[in-house]
């Protein structure tokens, strides 16, 4: 006989991916076998330095401290410095286990609660969601439209360069969004995970923390950043986050007791790959090969990619020949533009990611992923010879 109910219902959706399944079943039919173009997991090596630090802290049977080593402290304050970030010191972040985890943590972390709203943009990566409703918090997905966003939030998110879209972050912008909050007392956690992603001379993307845009002022200001994509070290989890000083030590007791824990190896990981930086300009040379060889395969096949797509690990992309839900007044879910391109590309034997994974509104576009090896790019490229 139970004596319980559980377990309850938290309000959480389907994850996403789950429901690939049929899609990815039809690729794996493919002749020539599937191509998973949905999913950002890196696939190219992981760079030595990264390796050889790993096994030499190995050896670590204690327990590591939750505020990481002084040394990996010193090197984000450190690579802070050649991003123009000058505000913060080594009391002043914390590493983290990958960005995920803190992403979708960061509100009940914060003591954020039922009656709060989290504003997170209106075509965004799923887990600024979660990040409320695991909080019992109101999520409210915004435009770019400052002016729009609700006076009383209590915590904004920012994703620059996107994911999805790869749009990216001016600095005026940003200043916008500092000044807004500042006025309006929010909290604002910028996920800059992809901002070394660029391919443009400009360098890396704008950072909310670069002096030029809060003054070299962190209160009330968060960056989430995450080494997963630029040094293909997801399978390590390492990230971290920095900004306000009160705001990280507060994240700093909650997780000790939480037992949120980066480990000592990966934490040596971590401070050599924010220390020697060389594997992330040849990471960016392979992303934007293959990006400019798939990019071109598509427009050849009819697909257009959004003009805001300037940057990360994504090709933001749609079919203008599809236009049969222009007229609609509503499209039912799983079965709208970015539906049928799934559908249609799986029968090539490439699998993509929909608009509906990142948008509550019915989407035409779909996501496509750089990260699979330049030989299955190049047949990603000849399979769309065959899309119309």
């Amino acid at each position: 006989m139970k004596n319980s109910d559980l377990p309850r219902s938290l309000g959480l959706p389907v994850f996403p991916w789950d429901l690939l399944t049929p899609y990815r079943e039809t690729a794996a039919a493919y002749p020539e076998g599937a191509i998973d173009l949905s999913i950002g997991t890196p696939i190219d090596t992981c760079p030595d330095s990264a390796q050889a630090a790993l096994q030499a802290g190995a050896n670590s049977p204690g327990y590591p401290a939750v505020a990481g080593t002084i040394q990996l402290r010193r090197a984000i304050v450190n690579w802070a410095r050649t991003r123009g970030i000058t505000c913060l010191n080594e009391d002043a972040c914390l590493p983290t286990v990958g960005s995920k985890e803190l992403i979708a943590s960061l509100g009940w972390q914060l003591g954020i609660g039922r009656g709060d709203k989290v504003l997170f943009p209106e075509v965004a990566y799923p887990t600024y969601d979660i990040c409320a409703r695991l909080a019992g918090a109101q999520g409210i997905a915004v435009s770019n439209d400052i002016s729009t966003w609700p006076r009383d939030a209590t915590l904004v998110w920012l994703n620059t360069p996107a994911n999805p879209t790869g749009w990216v972050a001016s600095k005026e912008w940003l200043r916008e969004v500092v000044s807004w909050a500042r006025e309006v007392g929010a909290v604002v956690a910028s996920d800059e995970c992809y901002s070394e992603l660029t391919y443009r001379e400009e360098g890396p993307a704008p950072s909310l923390l670069q002096e030029d845009v809060c003054g070299d002022d962190p209160d009330n200001l968060l960056l989430v950043y995450s080494v997963s994509k630029e040094s293909n070290l997801a399978g390590y989890r390492a990230a971290f986050v920095a900004g306000d000083q009160a705001l990280i030590s507060a994240l700093l007791a909650v997780r000790k007791h939480c037992g949120q824990i980066m480990p000592a190896p990966v934490q040596s990981a971590l401070t050599h790959v924010l220390s020697e930086r060389s594997q992330v300009k040849t990471q960016v040379q392979r992303y934007e090969r293959r990006r400019r060889i798939l990019a071109a395969a598509l427009e050849n096949a009819g697909f257009k990619v959004a003009a805001e797509c300037e940057a990360g690990l994504y090709l933001w992309v749609f079919y203008p020949a599809d236009n049969a839900d222009e007229a609609a007044q509503s499209v039912t879910p799983g079965r709208g533009a970015d539906w049928r391109l799934l559908d249609h590309m799986a029968r090539l034997g490439l699998i993509v990611a929909p608009e509906s994974f990142y948008n509550s509104r019915p989407g035409c576009h779909v996501r496509i992923a750089l990260c699979v090896s330049d030989q299955e790019i190049e047949e990603a490229a000849k399979r769309l010879v065959k899309f119309a």
